[in-house]
């Protein structure tokens, strides 16, 4: 019996081949498709992240905003697209990301420390069950000054406001050292004190050089505390600086006419132009 062979698969197209997409690009999203159960969640996204850029990702609840992150890190299945960071697969290009995920989806009641925790970032530089030396502990120290909360090191995670928890997750982000950095809504439930703290951190990565994508969900902070803008309800409504995209049109295609936001937003983008913000 003869055996049969099959030829040889083609190597898929690396997507800086493709002239929509660039290698020098820190986020390349490709016809990605994204469904739960059978059920699309996300639609032939297509995508390139400026370098050096705070980017918000905006939209309705269900809109597809988390999903999207998590999906371009492998958290989430795909089932269809191509995602590369600086053309290269996340799995060769994971240490120059960091991720903040949501608050309410971390066990705050893990019996560790809050330098523990930011001390967790330093592990790809520290190696898997190796002891955490004095240099990654100060490292660590110094990303959570950097967020106001060094004074609380030693304190328990679950004995920490909402707020200072989110800010010991941004200093574990900080702590990872990385070029791109996720971000899920890290303004969710914190107070005023803590959203500034944010923004600070937000701008000295990107003056430093970093690309930080942020799941947002104030339409009326936008033109103030970011550059870029996607605008996403399943597909991508539009994406680019937030001077050109941000504008009433696009957002009423994206919120299909939720009037309140829209209000507000067409606030926002009156007061960017006027110069207020």
């Amino acid at each position: 019996m003869s055996s049969v062979v099959h030829p040889p698969q083609p190597a898929p197209v690396g997507l800086s081949e493709r002239p929509e997409h660039s290698a020098e690009s820190p986020l390349s999203i490709h016809a990605m498709t994204v469904a739960y159960h059978r059920k699309p969640v996300l639609w032939d996204v297509d995508y390139d992240a400026p370098a050096n850029r705070l980017v918000a990702i905006v939209g309705p609840n269900g809109a597809g905003k988390s999903t999207l992150i998590k999906a371009c890190m492998g958290l989430v299945p795909r089932a269809s697209g191509q995602v590369e960071f600086w053309g290269e697969s996340y799995r060769k290009a994971r240490s120059r990301v960091g991720y903040v995920p949501q608050r309410e989806s971390v066990d705050w009641d893990f019996p560790v420390s809050a330098l523990d925790v930011v001390c967790m970032g330093r592990y790809r530089r520290i190696g898997w069950c190796r002891p955490v030396s004095r240099k990654h502990k100060d490292a660590a120290l110094a990303c959570m000054d950097r967020v106001g909360m060094a004074g609380y090191a030693n304190r328990q995670i679950s004995q920490l406001s909402g707020g200072q928890q989110q800010r010991v997750f941004l200093a574990r982000a900080l702590a990872q050292e990385a070029d791109l950095y996720f971000m899920d809504e890290p303004f969710a439930g914190v107070d005023a004190a803590t959203e500034h703290a944010i923004v600070e951190v937000l701008r000295a990565l990107k003056n430093s050089g970093k690309t930080v994508i942020v799941v947002h969900h104030d339409l009326q902070t936008v033109p103030e505390y970011f550059d870029d803008v996607i605008l996403l309800n399943m597909r991508v409504v539009a994406s680019g600086s937030v001077r050109e995209v941000f504008t009433k049109d696009n957002l009423h295609k994206t919120y299909g006419g939720r009037l309140t936001l829209l209000s507000e937003a067409a606030e926002a983008i009156a007061r960017a132009s006027a110069g207020e913000v």
